[in-house]
This record gives C-alpha cells, structure tokens and sequence, in this order.
C-alpha cells in the first residue's frame, strides 16, 4: 500500500495546515511555498491519482470539480483572474505524488512562471 499523503496527513489533522475550502470531493490549502500573491492547492481527498492525467482518464467529473473549486477560490480570494497549473511528473516539478492544482493569482503577468 502506498505511503499517505502529506495532504492526507493535512486534511487528518495529523500536521498542520489550514483549509481554506472544502467540498465533499475536494479541499483547498495555501502553498507553504508561495510563487504568487495568491498560491492555493486544490486537492482530491481521494488519493486515487497521481497525476492530473490519471484523474482525467480515471474520474472526469472529479476533474471538472477541482477546476470549477480552483474558479471559486480565485474570485473569493483575488479579482478572478488566475493561472491553473497541473505538475505531471517530476520533470515537471511534482513533489507530491497526489494530484493537485495549484492555483495562482495576483500580480501576475505574460512570462511569469508559476512552478512549484
């Protein structure tokens, strides 16, 4: 069996952590590693998936539901606007092998890269 997640962990209360949303498929915590004004990650509680390519194939549904959540927090927490990122392996900076979307907002401009 697969080792928990720290977002597992962070959503049992085991570390600490804030959640700022919640739904009954998905929540929501701020980056500890901000690259933006606003750094949210919006996560699966299942951990089912690795990768945002796995959820799409495995769990449609649940895809769109992260990003109509990533949608919300955007426009409770800045003007609306924001970049949806999706880290897919760690040549891509992933770190976390539990699918998540980082979402980025405030300040942004063409060029800026929002890794992590």
């Amino acid at each position: 069996m697969a080792e928990t997640s720290v977002f597992s962990k962070i959503r049992a209360g085991e570390i600490p952590g804030e959640i700022l949303h919640e739904t009954d498929r998905v929540f929501v915590l701020k980056d500890i590693a901000p690259k933006a004004p606003v750094h949210l990650l919006v996560i699966p509680k299942t951990e089912q998936y690795r990768t945002v390519v796995e959820l799409a194939a495995g769990d449609p549904s649940l895809l769109a539901e992260v990003v109509a959540v990533a949608n919300k927090v955007a426009a409770a927490n800045s003007d609306g606007d924001f970049r949806l990122i999706f880290n897919t392996g760690e040549g891509a900076g992933q770190t976390v092998f539990h699918v998540h979307a980082h979402v980025l907002a405030g300040g942004l401009t063409e060029g800026s890269l929002g890794d992590g």
